[in-house]
């Protein structure tokens, strides 16, 4: 079985339900290494400074907003303040009409199932009740640090 990208509970009402999230399509992009001709090597790229030219340890970068006129610095412990924390629940704000929503405005697409086979009775119960009305149930959740997704719970994707 496919390993879940995600896994939290789907809450809607009074009804939480232990879920996983699947990648519904995979990336068929080749990925290149940089290597040296004729050693095969690996070359790596350094955090280079700019305007002098010398090599940065990581623990000095930090992370800036060019504003126009400068630059708004952000610590590392600031970002984890302001940046928001991984969902543990995807929290279905309310339903729509499925053929209100286009799938044309989604980033990826994934695949929201029970986490397991003692859940799944309970699910098919709810992807059966959304295909019969035609719903799709709408959440926002933090599937990754600064990453925010929508997900759409479709009786279609079960």
């Amino acid at each position: 079985m496919a390993r879940p990208v995600w896994a939290g509970n789907l809450a809607f009402g009074l009804v939480s339900l232990p879920v996983g999230l699947y990648t519904a399509t995979d990336s068929h992009t080749i990925h290149f290494h940089q290597l040296q001709r004729g050693t095969s090597d690996r070359i790596r790229n350094k955090r280079i400074n700019e305007r002098t030219g010398d090599q940065v340890d990581l623990g000095e970068i930090v992370k800036g907003s060019d504003t126009g006129a400068e630059y708004v610095i952000v610590e590392p412990g600031e970002l984890d303040d302001i940046a928001p924390g991984r969902s543990r629940s995807l929290e279905i704000a309310g339903f729509v009409d499925l053929e209100d929503v286009e799938p044309i405005f989604f980033d990826k697409t994934y695949y929201l199932g029970p986490r397991s086979a003692e859940y799944a009775k309970v699910y098919s119960i709810l992807e059966q009740a959304l295909a019969k009305a035609g719903k799709a149930g709408i959440a926002t959740f933090v599937m990754r640090q600064l990453s925010a997704y929508s997900a759409m719970c479709r009786a279609a994707y079960g």
